[in-house]
């Protein structure tokens, strides 16, 4: 009876505080789950199918080449997936087009890390049908509610304004610029005429910045508006991002630099539609740094292939 009441104290230790929403969280060791999160039909009768992943660590990012332990059949095993793993919930992260008499195939992403195996497995299921508000929708645009304009949403315009692809050496600062406009203004920052805010804080920061605060809804929400990010897509050494850029990981703990972490406002766009950044690599190897704009519901993503010498 004594060792079955010690186990049970140390399994209890493992659960965050929180009453009937506590769960199991960690910082490393974890694997990656790949994830199928829906298909729309195209104009010309082909399909887009549109994958994210869940990586159950909430700090250690993970990096697994193109290979037996990171493929997409049939017709792999790249096509176009991340091989850098950043933490948690990553949604509608890249999408793969199939043509118009798919029918009943499957694709099937196999992903393995720390010596566990998952897979995601994509169909043209009905159950799997989405459309623009749904996706607005999973990633939590819903804060100033959901409306039927929704459906007009387009998402924002990117242009990147360097060359690619691009050469540096390690630790030599390489400038990154990006142009971006969301012209529709949809989904609205507003609603009935009041901006949307994040409660104000109460009490000293250091009493109100707790390790973790499970989410009190099924989505997070995020609150709408233009923004953007530039995060490595693929490459395993470290990148120094100046300055430091918003997560674009569902990051829930209060003050994470994150749109899904309370009080969070989203930074006003430059006035020029410029986004100016640097990254500085400090390993050799080829990298996909990926710019990603979002108008808190649907999102645009460019690429930039940086081949970094010693």
């Amino acid at each position: 009876m004594h060792s079955r009441l010690l186990l049970l104290s140390a399994l209890a230790l493992l659960f965050v505080p929180g009453g009937a929403g506590a769960q199991l969280t960690y910082s490393s060791g974890q694997a990656v789950s790949p994830a199928f999160e829906g298909w729309w039909q195209n104009d010309d009768g082909t399909y887009t199918l549109f994958f994210g992943y869940m990586n159950d660590n909430w700090e250690e990012e993970l990096d697994v080449p193109i290979g037996p332990e990171n493929f997409i059949e049939p017709g792999g095993p790249d096509q176009g997936q991340p091989t850098h793993f950043l933490p948690r919930r990553n949604l509608f992260l890249f999408q793969v087009e199939v043509p118009a008499d798919f029918g009943d195939q499957e694709l099937v992403w196999t992903l393995t890390t720390h010596g566990v195996t998952h897979r995601a497995y994509a169909s043209l299921r009905t159950d799997y049908l989405v459309d623009k508000q749904v996706i607005g929708t999973e990633v939590g645009a819903n804060r100033g509610g959901v409306s039927q304009d929704w459906q007009w949403n387009e998402p924002p315009e990117v242009t990147l304004g360097v060359d690619q692809p691009r050469r540096v050496r390690v630790g030599e600062p390489l400038p990154l610029v990006v142009f971006a406009s969301d012209e529709d203004g949809i989904p609205s920052s507003t609603k009935a005429g009041v901006t949307l805010r994040p409660r104000a804080p109460r009490g000293p920061r250091s009493q109100r910045h707790p390790a973790y605060r499970p989410p009190r809804q099924i989505v997070p929400g995020n609150p709408n508006g233009l923004r953007l990010s530039w995060f490595v897509y693929r490459g395993s050494g470290a990148v120094v991002f100046e300055p430091v850029q918003m997560k674009v990981w569902q990051d829930t703990r209060p003050y994470a630099n994150s749109p899904w972490a309370p009080p969070f406002e989203i930074p006003p766009a430059p006035p020029d539609g410029k986004w100016e950044a640097v990254a500085t690599f400090e390993e050799p190897g080829t990298y996909v740094l990926r710019a990603l704009a979002s108008d808190g519901a649907l999102f645009t993503a460019e690429d930039v292939v940086v081949t970094v010498t010693p």
